[in-house]
């Protein structure tokens, strides 16, 4: 991992240079734009989101140390900023149990894996996740943290974060196998 990625571009606009901090944003606004909607499960929130980010980036850019790469630094910005954003308005992270009676099939059974799977799919069964579900869902499968960090981040346990892990990837079977796929109105 090249930790010393975009350097050039990050000392230019810790200079102040504006240009150096639109490149920046051009860089990375994409998939931090993508971070957002998946946890915020809203896009203006998740615009809202992006906007912030970069300020709250731009503003601390002279802590950024190169120990990690820009990139996962301005990550763990995005995901903050949104985890603090669900928090602020109140959005019960849902840490609730899957209803009865739910038959759930082996995730690995051969007629899960088939053409149920596409990626559109999976993304709309996401959207219908409750936002506990998703959120831990969206850490973990797109964005790599492990359980142990989801906890620090959310304030949960481990185990927590492992059960809500766990039932989300249910529920989204679930979803796929009902096709059930009916989209909140994310504007």
């Amino acid at each position: 991992m090249d930790l010393e990625i975009h350097k050039d571009v990050v000392a230019q606009a810790l200079a102040g240079n504006g240009k150096a901090m639109e490149k920046l944003y051009s860089l990375y606004s994409k998939s931090m734009y993508n971070i957002c909607c998946r946890i915020m499960n809203n896009t203006a929130d998740a615009e809202d989101m992006l906007q912030e980010t970069f300020i709250e980036a731009f503003r601390r850019l002279g802590t950024f140390r190169f120990e990690s790469t820009f990139g996962a630094w301005l990550k763990r910005i995005a995901i903050n900023k949104c985890i603090n954003e669900l928090r602020r308005k109140k959005v019960q992270l849902a840490y609730g149990e899957i209803p009865d009676g739910c038959d759930l099939p082996d995730e690995d059974s051969d007629d899960v894996r088939n053409d149920l799977m596409t990626v559109e799919r999976i993304r709309h069964a996401m959207a219908l996740l409750p936002d506990g579900y998703r959120v831990v869902f969206s850490l973990y499968m797109m964005e790599g943290y492990d359980h142990d960090e989801i906890a620090s981040i959310l304030s949960i346990s481990p185990s927590t974060s492992k059960t809500q892990l766990m039932r989300a990837k249910n529920k989204i079977i679930e979803i796929l196998k009902t096709g059930d796929l009916l989209v909140p109105n994310n504007n």
